[in-house]
């Protein structure tokens, strides 16, 4: 056993992944001492990306479960009393319900491109850009298409906002959070109240009963009192009775805030990628931007700040699905390899490649793709009779086209001149060194770091807000908490871009720009 005790004044973060539920419990300087997991799938049911309630709930005490396990593996006791609690969850989607409580249609998540007509239709109202993923786009698309369960709405929130509701008792959410359901007013921090007004003006808004501002959730920032773990809330966390209520729970956060958080990107000109099920990158801007773009958001920090986020529904998934065929291959081959042992050969066979793949392009769209103006997507590979076809070529195909979309949305900001001081990775993408890392730094032309919690994730980033929740009470702000607290004694690897992968993925990049229509076709076709 480990020589640490646990003292009930730990804090617990848990962060809804793509494909994974995490738990990570940290001590009173944040230093992760123990974590548990739940793997989960999406389902296409009637046309919408989802996830079923029961599955929500299995999942979350399953994961809880196993950090408990490693607990009293290590420390020889179990979890009984928690000093503060987070709940993140991948950004955006829709979960509506009535008065009552009651769940009026299936969790839309954040993949779904089914709401092209609202969200442009939104855009043009607002002068303001509304993704496709957005909560606001997914409830005015339900109006457009005259679905029945809309009259009823009471309450509409995020996949985090939903949990923490039920543990809590409180219909709130973090601002970064928020600003991924309908458009925030940095100078307020608050929901844009000119942008509400013009929704609530809308003919087919005003036959409802409801009004937008009473539906959404309130609003708190980082560092505010989001509520405490209630009594049923502990046993909808830990079935078994053992853990108390009276936890305090910060605001909830989007995927997103918590990658800002466990990568100290929380400064202005700092930004991360989060390159997972989705890849996304943030950055903090000195200014607004001088024009509205479909391909960019622009949501805020945990504290507030406005951010510019390009967010691509597609990175990792299809890779994926290509290292378990040849883990599948190694195993009829009797070569015991696991997972991580195949990711990490073929990733470093990527660095042996040509720059440019040597003429191989993937697409690795499992759905809709609005950054590339995809509505729908097919997973495809193209290459040519004159093209380098090996193992090298075919496995940086594979990463580029993890990154190919987000950089379609980066030229726009390049455009605009934002400036980035440092862009830290984070996520699957990263976990093989070095390769990720420098494969992205050549892509999009800056240096990338990866610090020592990137394995950790979001988990931890939403726990450590949970702490600077009880710990930051002294007035000190979030940036300043994370500077001298947390980020102080975590060390990070620098790569700069290289002149020939750089020129490598520009080659790609014109290659995979012109086969777009291909994959257009695709979708279209099969």
């Amino acid at each position: 056993m480990i020589d640490y005790k646990i003292s009930g004044n730990e804090t617990l973060g848990i962060e809804f992944g793509s494909t994974r539920i995490k738990a990570v419990l940290i001590d009173e300087n944040c230093n992760p001492i123990a974590s548990g997991s739940h793997d989960w799938e999406n389902r296409l049911e009637n046309g919408y990306w989802t996830y079923h309630t029961e599955d929500i709930w299995t999942g979350l005490q399953d994961a809880y479960i196993h950090l408990n396990m490693e607990v009293q593996e290590k420390y020889g006791v179990k979890i009984t009393k928690l000093a503060s609690i987070g709940f993140s969850a991948m950004m955006h989607g829709y979960l509506p319900f009535d008065k009552d409580g009651r769940q009026l249609a299936e969790f839309r998540t954040w993949r779904n491109t089914t709401t092209a007509d609202a969200a442009s239709q939104l855009t043009k109202l607002f002068n303001f850009n509304i993704p496709q993923r957005w909560s606001i786009a997914h409830l005015y698309q339900a109006i457009l298409n005259e679905e029945e369960h809309v009259g009823d709405i009471a309450f509409l929130t995020t996949l985090a906002g939903y949990v923490h509701w039920k543990l809590s008792g409180r219909k709130v959410l973090g601002i970064g959070e928020a600003s991924g359901m309908f458009p925030i007013d940095s100078n307020t921090n608050s929901f844009d109240e000119k942008m509400l007004d013009k929704f609530s003006s809308l003919e087919n808004v005003k036959k409802y009963g409801w009004n937008i501002r009473e539906i959404l959730p309130d609003i708190l920032i980082a560092g505010e009192n989001g509520g405490t773990l209630t009594e049923e809330g502990a046993l909808l966390l830990d079935p078994s009775g053992s853990l108390e209520a009276g936890a305090v729970m910060c605001p909830p956060e989007g995927d997103a805030g918590t990658g800002m958080t466990a990568t100290n990107s929380i400064p202005v000109k700092t930004g991360n990628v989060s390159a997972g099920t989705s890849i996304f990158l943030m950055i903090v801007l000195e200014k607004q931007l001088s024009g509205v773009y479909e391909e960019i958001d622009m949501v805020t920090t945990p504290a507030g700040k406005p951010v510019a986020m390009v967010h691509c529904n597609n990175c990792c998934t299809d890779l994926d699905y290509w290292v378990g065929l040849f883990r599948e291959f190694a195993g009829a081959t009797n070569v015991p390899l696991s997972k991580p042992q195949i990711y990490d050969l073929l990733y470093n066979k990527a660095l042996e490649a040509d720059a440019d793949c040597g003429g191989l392009i993937n697409y690795n769209f499992f759905s809709g793709e609005p950054v590339a103006g995809l509505r729908d997507g097919r997973p495809l590979f193209v290459r040519t009779q004159g093209s380098k076809f090996n193992l090298a070529n075919f496995m940086r195909a594979q990463i580029y086209a993890a990154m190919a979309s987000l950089k379609i949305g980066m030229e726009i900001l390049d455009r605009e001149n934002v400036k980035i001081d440092r862009l830290t990775g984070h996520g699957g993408l990263f976990k093989t060194p070095e390769v990720g890392q420098r494969l992205m730094a050549g892509a999009l032309g800056t240096p990338v770091a990866v610090m020592k919690t990137a394995g950790e994730g979001g988990a931890w980033g939403i726990a450590v807000l949970a702490r600077y929740c009880i710990a930051g009470e002294n007035g000190e702000t979030l940036e300043k908490y994370l500077e001298n607290k947390v980020f102080n004694r975590y060390k990070s690897t620098v790569i700069e871009p290289v002149n020939e992968d750089s020129k490598g993925f520009d080659a790609y990049m014109k290659l995979y720009k012109s086969g777009l229509a291909v994959e257009k076709a695709a979708a279209e076709n099969i």
